[in-house]
This record gives structure tokens, sequence and C-alpha cells, in this order.
């Protein structure tokens, strides 16, 4: 029982750095495009599976397509991405060049990192009270004593404790990026 709940809050916060990988700093990553979906002959395809990424620079990244006739289209998906990034192509691969981040921009990621670290604690709280609704009808089918329920119960609070500081320290470290 305790095993699930704990695999869940560790999927939990493995949601959140993927979700934060995804947030723009102002260091070029790969990672920014990967919820970048292309028009791939009709099908939307992540970046990935259409060209390459690679990041020569810190504040360059080149993407070059398998199949050249896909520029435009990768283009396009980029800046409706709203990733605030300009694509420029030169027929045969796409450079971007990130731009430093304004201190506003800055302030709005972070406000946005901070957002999303409160549902992913909404989340792990959401596990402990399905955790606890699951001891108690134990509890209540014979299956735990009083003193079983209370241990389990306490067992469950410490792992909740434990993963809402890791957000916390995720959300911190993202912060920090942000801000540096």
């Amino acid at each position: 029982m305790a095993g699930d709940n704990e695999s869940r809050m560790e999927k939990t916060v493995n949601a959140l750095k993927e979700e934060y990988n995804t947030i723009r700093t102002g260091r070029a990553s790969a990672s920014i495009f990967d919820k970048v979906r292309v028009d791939y002959y009709g099908t939307p395809t992540p970046l990935n599976q259409v060209g390459t990424i690679s990041v020569p620079e810190a504040r360059m990244i080149v993407i070059s397509p398998f199949d050249k006739s896909l520029i435009s289209a990768i283009e396009k998906a980029i800046q409706t991405a709203d990733l605030g990034l300009n694509p420029n192509n030169d027929g045969k691969v796409i450079r971007i060049s990130i731009p430093p981040l304004t201190a506003e921009r800055r302030k709005e990621l972070v406000k946005q990192a901070k957002a999303s670290a409160e549902n992913y604690r909404t989340t792990i709280r959401n596990i402990r009270r399905d955790g606890n609704d699951a001891l108690k009808k134990q509890q209540k089918a014979g299956e735990l004593t009083e003193d079983q329920l209370k241990d389990e119960t306490d067992k469950l609070q410490k792992l909740t404790d434990k993963y809402i500081e890791e957000i916390n320290k995720v959300y911190e470290a993202k912060e920090k990026e942000i801000m540096d």
C-alpha cells in the first residue's frame, strides 16, 4: 500500500521536473522543444522526431530537419508554440538565437513555475488523502487495528512531507535558474 503511494508521489515529482524542462531560461536547451509538435503529413509529430536539435553555443539552437521540405512546417510549429523564439532558416537548417530574458519575462516564468509547483503539491496531498481513505477502509474491514491505522497514517504523512519538500527544492532550483 505505502509503496504504491510512494511510487505515485515519485512520478508526480518527476512530472514536475519534466514540465520545468520546457520552461525556457536564458540558456539554450533542446528540452524547451519537448512539447512542440510539427505537422508531418497531417500528423502532429514531436519536433525531435522530424529533425536533430543541437546546441552549438550557449545562446544558439540549430535544428536540422531529416526531410528538408519540413523546414517551413518546423518554423511554423516553433512560432505557434509561444516560446518567444524567432526561427531563421537557410534552406538546410533552422537557427534560433536565444535572447536574454527580460526582468519582466523572468518574473512571469517564476510565477508560472510557482503555480506548477503548487499544482503538484496538491497532487501529492490528494495521493495522501486517497491513501488515508484506503487505510480507514482497511481498519473498518478489520484488516488494521487502531494502532496500526495510526502508524500507517503517520508513515503516509512523513512520505507526504518528504515529497512536498522535494517539490519545493525542485521549484527553488528552477527559480534560481530562471533568475540567473
